[in-house]
């Protein structure tokens, strides 16, 4: 594996998020305390995330396919992660994983020095690690309101009346205001995303996971949703682990971009990030933009070809 660090000395520049966001996981029981959900009061940070020597083999006594193999990072408490590899490489596998939705051949996942998963032990998913899905998870039967507070609701974390005044607040904060009473079929693709992340949020996750949430969206849907999001982790910032297969993307957002090679997934590269925050569409026009992009391309072009070649291998 190789790891670079990427400097920037930008001067970095003032700017407004969209809204704060408490990391207090003891609002969960508290929820009364609303001024410091809505504010994102300051709080020791959590969250980290350590991946070691991890493998994963479906079916080892029969077709025995290995999706990732002793592959190891980490991601400090409160950082922004993305990463990038083939199609097929095992990303899922390992986001699923840390979920808690998927078991481990080998290896450890550990948040915050606590095993979550390993070849003996796995934890079950809960509200600290929540995923927001590549095609969508609202239930369409169901308002654009019971979707967001339904996790708290339904885990008796809170009532549903101080679950609706929390998501009317943070509904009107990311422009969403009056959809409410809607269903998910009424509002744009870019809505739903938004409500999907607001849900994944209301039940104060110390891990947030993303798998390719704006894959299906048109370009400029995708740039607001880009804002939307930095200006949530720019509010108050969480660990956020986001899996692309858009390089501009990746750099765009994070803190660190993970490159994973062709199936099985190992880690390639680890690229840190040293662009200012806060970070608007201007920034991927800027030299250093262009130079972190360049020092990424040709490994990423490296394994999108040798997954390319074993897929024509397999199709032979």
């Amino acid at each position: 594996m190789v790891s670079l660090r990427v400097d920037c000395a930008w001067e970095s520049c003032k700017g407004h998020g969209f809204f704060g966001w408490s990391r207090n996981r003891g609002l969960e029981r508290r929820v009364a305390d609303e001024s410091a959900v809505m504010t994102g009061s300051p709080t020791r940070q959590t969250g980290s995330i350590s991946i070691r020597n991890v493998s994963k083999t479906y079916d080892p006594a029969g077709a025995c396919v290995t999706a990732v193999e002793h592959c190891s990072f980490d991601i400090e408490a409160g950082q922004f992660a993305t990463i990038v590899g083939p199609s097929g490489c095992g990303k899922t596998t390992l986001l699923n994983a840390i979920a808690g939705f998927d078991t481990i051949s080998s290896g450890e996942i550990l948040i915050d020095g606590a095993v979550i998963s390993s070849e003996k032990k796995q934890i079950r998913p809960g509200p600290d690690r929540v995923v927001v899905f590549q095609n969508g998870a609202l239930f369409p039967w169901k308002t654009m309101m019971d979707n967001i507070v339904y996790g708290p609701v339904r885990q008796k974390r809170m009532t549903r009346h101080d679950a609706e005044r929390i998501a009317v607040e943070l509904l009107k904060r990311v422009g969403l205001v009056g959809v409410q009473d809607k269903y998910p079929g009424d509002v744009s693709s870019g809505m739903q995303r938004r409500a999907e992340i607001l849900r994944a949020l209301i039940n104060q996750p110390i891990v947030m996971l993303l798998d390719e949430p704006f894959r299906a969206l048109d370009a400029v849907t995708k740039s607001v949703m880009h804002r939307f999001l930095l200006g949530l982790f720019d509010d108050s910032p969480r660990t956020t682990l986001f899996i692309t297969h858009d390089l501009e993307e990746a750099i765009f957002l994070a803190d660190k971009v993970i490159v994973m090679t062709t199936r099985p997934a190992r880690v390639k590269i680890v690229l840190e990030v040293d662009l200012p925050r806060p970070r608007t569409m201007g920034i991927t026009r800027s030299e250093r933009f262009r130079q972190i992009k360049e020092s990424l391309l040709e490994v990423v072009h490296e394994e999108a070809l040798k997954a390319f070649q074993s897929g024509e291998r397999e199709m032979a």
